[in-house]
């Protein structure tokens, strides 16, 4: 799965969201509270406390199932898992380039180092192919809709061939991200992109918790997710920044750096891109950051 709800209407998700809501018995809040309100219902019943705990599962599972069943339908092509917006990938992997590129050369330096990387929801291998691959001498890839993980090992055929030196597609994982735990000490970078909305709060905690243990020393994940705007209806599976910065709390993680998305479609969600690191980013020890290169200094008279 590559884009999800990436319509700002947020159409793709409504059916799904209005389900949840309707199951656990949740009431529709005003627009400008909605992205934060629906997650939290959604996490409440994950934890059964509806009061009947076998029930949220139930209900769970019948979420996350209707969520791989609407996908499950969707061609297995660029414009497919981008919702009909085909014309936003060379802005995405502009984006994705400028983001990482300087993160990977500060964690792990210039010298020549096998970089492992997990492209998560990784629909038809569209980020694999044209991002990460750049940049990854392996990259494994996990996505729960079966026929489109079967169009990313074709698309990828010619990427998974083994010798020195060689960027390949190495693994295909076909399961969902709340069942995924990787490999130990595996990857530098987990990579998650348009596709963490479809987990209730409860799932998108406990997975980040388990993938920890699959990052390297100086490893870190990326996160890529559309951002909730106040003034639009049906977000309740798009979360806001502030939403997402509670959660990275409750992860344990801490954000590395943070930066908009480009040269998206004015109609479409606002999206960001997060580096996240297990550990606090030091601090100098005059207490101070350190200001970055070529940027105003304050004048005072």
């Amino acid at each position: 799965m590559d884009s999800r709800g990436y319509d700002s209407t947020g159409r793709e998700f409504s059916s799904a969201t209005e389900m949840w809501a309707e199951e656990i018995g949740a009431t529709s809040a005003a627009p400008a509270m909605e992205a934060e309100v629906a997650p939290t219902a959604a996490a409440a019943a994950s934890n059964g406390d509806t009061g009947d705990e076998a029930g949220g599962e139930v209900k769970r599972k019948d979420w996350y199932s209707k969520g791989i069943a609407y996908w499950q339908g969707v061609e297995a092509s660029t414009e497919g898992v981008l919702g009909g917006y085909g014309c936003v990938n060379d802005a995405d992997v502009k984006g994705s380039d400028a983001f990482l590129r300087p993160i990977l050369a500060e964690r792990f330096g210039t010298a020549k180092r096998h970089l492992v990387a997990l492209d998560c929801g990784s629909g038809i291998g569209r980020v694999t192919k044209n991002f990460l691959l750049r940049h990854f001498n392996e990259v494994d890839l996990v996505e729960p809709v079966s026929h489109f993980l079967e169009a990313a090992r074709e698309n990828l055929t010619g990427c998974m061939d083994v010798g020195q030196d060689t960027h390949r597609a190495a693994n295909f994982y076909c399961i969902a991200l709340q069942d995924f735990t990787p490999d130990e000490g595996r990857y530098d970078v987990i990579w998650i992109q348009w596709c963490i909305g479809q987990l209730t709060d409860d799932d998108f905690v406990s997975f980040f918790n388990r993938a920890k243990v699959g990052l390297k020393p100086d490893g870190f994940f990326v996160l890529k997710e559309n951002i909730a705007r106040n003034d639009k209806e049906d977000s309740s599976v798009t979360r806001s920044d502030a939403y997402f910065k509670e959660l990275f709390k409750k992860c344990g993680l801490y954000i590395h750096s943070i930066k908009d998305q480009k040269e998206l479609p004015e109609e479409l969600f606002a999206v960001k891109m997060y580096a996240l690191v297990t550990s606090q980013p030091k601090i100098p020890k005059n207490g101070k950051r350190r200001r970055p290169k070529n940027s105003p200094r304050v004048i005072r008279s």
